[in-house]
């Protein structure tokens, strides 16, 4: 029976990787004709064809997608029992790398991650960007955690858990001088603030527009929630968001919830990399409950 060789199968999954040998013999400091001898010498070993070679190009074969597979499968194993390994000979420190999606509420964060602010044995590592380039680092587990206003699908090249820690209804907010508020008919008239057309809240709220015959008087479109906070606090407009985003706002009465769209929600998620063993920080937050991490309701009054 034929032993397969770690190294040879290390370099060939570097390669479908990156899609390119020079730029993967690069990064692992090794000549490019070295990898290149030794992945054919992998072929050579499975009886089969990995890459389809055209000039300088390289796509994989059907059977190069499933060894791709099973080696992103190995070597995610393989770092794992590494953290973990780690993690236990290091009980006085635990560090934590988070990254949140820049339309995330910072609230939402600050709730969420504030117990573990209090610690003296733990170090968080916080970091902001788009989804894709989340999903990319947490593939290679430069990030333990990755949080999500929208769903993220496992698949099997990506085996994705992403769990639901949170789902709030959508509000309009504004100053006390806009009660009494004639919902709905008074988005028509008003000022509004909306998220970014490319928000899952946006895009649910156009799609409700419609189906109520509204066409509300627009004023600005946020893409970070951040900025729209600050713009619903200062400027003379009202606002879509979940309540979360201007908790602080709300408790010191500098801006009220004047209405809750209905049927509109912004839900909150957590993607991890499908493992066989949870870091112990990680279960901690997403034990927790929901009510710890959003506002309670207030009364909308019209």
């Amino acid at each position: 029976m034929t032993q397969l060789n770690y190294h040879h199968l290390r370099y060939f999954w570097a390669v479908a990787k990156e899609g390119n040998l020079t730029r993967a013999a690069r990064q692992l400091h090794v000549a490019q004709s070295a990898m290149s001898a030794q992945i054919k010498q992998l072929e050579a070993d499975l009886g089969q064809a990995l890459f389809q070679r055209s000039g300088r190009s390289l796509t994989l074969t059907e059977a190069g997608r499933l060894a791709f597979t099973y080696a992103d499968s190995i070597f995610a194993t393989g770092t794992e029992l590494v953290e973990v390994l780690r993690e236990g000979r290091r009980e006085e420190r635990q560090v934590l790398r988070i990254g949140a999606v820049a339309t995330a509420s910072r609230n939402f964060q600050d709730n969420l991650l504030r117990p573990l602010l209090q610690r003296d044995d733990v170090d968080l590592v916080l970091v902001s960007g788009s989804l894709p380039e989340l999903l990319a680092r947490l593939r290679v587990h430069s990030l333990d955690l990755v949080l999500s206003t929208q769903r993220v699908h496992s698949t099997p090249t990506d085996p994705w858990q992403c769990r639901r820690i949170a789902r709030q209804p959508a509000s309009i907010v504004g100053h006390p001088r806009h009660r009494p508020f004639d919902f709905p008919d008074q988005l028509a008239h008003v000022p509004l603030l909306l998220p970014g057309p490319d928000h899952g809240l946006r895009i649910s709220f156009d799609v409700w527009c419609e189906r109520m015959n509204l066409h509300p008087r627009i004023r600005a479109e946020v893409d970070d929630m951040a900025l729209l906070r600050l713009l619903a606090r200062d400027a003379d407009a009202v606002a879509l968001m979940p309540t979360v985003v201007v908790q602080d706002e709300l408790r010191n009465r500098k801006l009220v919830e004047l209405a809750v769209v209905p049927d509109l929600h912004e839900s909150f998620y957590a993607v991890t990399v499908r493992r066989r063993y949870e870091p112990p920080l990680v279960k901690e937050l997403l034990d927790r409950s929901e009510a710890d991490l959003l506002p309670a309701p207030t009364a909308s009054k019209r």
